[in-house]
């Protein structure tokens, strides 16, 4: 047990023992969960399908822990996926072909730097401006699902593009390029934040702002970069997220994965407090909670258990999770174990009684 202590006490071993739990636990509703293979030139299988289908999440997630590092929060990454599916998935319904690569990447970039002026404006409203973090996104929050419904005047645009498919439900190199998407941002973000000062830099504002600022740290230009990058990642989640159903939704697209991404970043051990955070430890959450979703569909959990059932794993995750819980629990429980029988006092040793 002493050997094992320290990797239990790591901050990924219990999100990465529940994900292992979980995964193992399909096996008793469908034997070939974990079969993978190549099926019209793709991979193909329940693991894969989890992957595509957390990609998304990790996207806004990454976003997420970036803010939260700061001592942030965005409240308004849901609305901005749906402006952004709305805002590309108009521009490609206008067009006279809507297979034309060009085109298709056109609306793409559009699209993009609108998620770039949204995150814009709320860094202004946290950084300039001085607004609390949870007001100034909760602004967009609501502002900006009403701002899709107009772009999308209350209907849901379908499309048919073969190009603009390929962003969420295309493959290649036999890997779905939602899964390469999320990987390079992902990549990216690691390289800025571990192998620069960036990440240095953002712990120490979300840390302290104030010991920050009088260190030399412009504290209010990282809290906009880091605005920016959430709404940027918002962004590519809502081209990917419309791009899989081909169709935007500006009612429902989005709607309430904010809840997750603090709920998969939290998993992953970043404190809401600001301060240290793990890229690897969100990334590893967003998988857990896509999983445990798809857990949930497999298992045959009704519908009206389903976030109940949800409710009661995250829970029992976050006590594992928690040194203090777990320090009372053991602790009581070594507390009451009989000590070991000694040698008692005043005894002759074992030399001494064969002597």
């Amino acid at each position: 047990m002493t050997r094992l202590s320290p990797i239990v006490r790591h901050r990924l071993f219990w999100p990465a023992a529940a994900l292992v739990l979980l995964l193992v636990s399909n096996l008793f509703f469908s034997t070939d969960f974990f079969a993978v293979r190549i099926k019209d030139g793709h991979l193909y299988g329940s693991l894969i399908d989890i992957l595509r289908g957390s990609t998304p999440l990790v996207l806004v997630a990454l976003g997420m822990t970036l803010v939260i590092a700061t001592a942030g929060i965005d409240l308004s990454v849901g609305s901005v996926i749906a402006i952004v599916g709305a805002v590309a998935c108009l521009r490609v319904s206008e067009l006279d072909d809507q297979n034309s690569v060009t085109g298709v990447l056109a609306a793409v970039a559009v699209a993009v730097v609108l998620s770039l002026v949204l995150g814009l404006w709320n860094g202004v409203l946290v950084a300039a401006v001085g607004i609390q973090p949870i007001i100034a996104t909760l602004i967009l929050l609501v502002g900006g699902r009403g701002i899709a419904q107009l772009i999308t005047d209350g209907q849901i645009i379908n499309v048919r593009s073969s190009p603009y498919r390929t962003i969420g439900a295309g493959y290649a190199l036999t890997i779905p390029v939602a899964v390469i998407i999320a990987a390079a941002v992902v990549a990216v973000a690691v390289l800025l934040t571990r192998r620069t000062a960036l990440g240095l830099l953002i712990e120490s504002v979300g840390s302290s702002p104030t010991a920050s600022r009088l260190a030399g740290i412009q504290a209010r230009r990282l809290t906009l970069i880091v605005y920016v990058f959430s709404g940027f990642c918002a962004g590519v989640a809502g081209l990917i997220y419309s791009s899989n159903i081909s169709s935007a939704d500006g009612n429902n697209a989005g709607s309430l994965i904010e809840l997750d991404a603090i709920l998969a970043v939290v998993i992953g051990g970043t404190a809401l407090t600001g301060g240290r955070f793990s890229i690897a430890g969100s990334v590893l959450g967003a998988v857990l909670i896509q999983t445990l979703n798809i857990t949930i569909y497999t298992a045959g959990v009704p519908g009206r258990f389903t976030l109940l059932f949800k409710a009661v794993v995250v829970v029992v995750l976050c006590l594992a999770q928690s040194p203090t819980f777990r320090a009372k629990v053991f602790g009581r429980w070594r507390r009451s174990k009989p000590p070991t029988a000694g040698p008692t006092p005043g005894a002759p040793a074992p030399a001494e009684v064969a002597a």
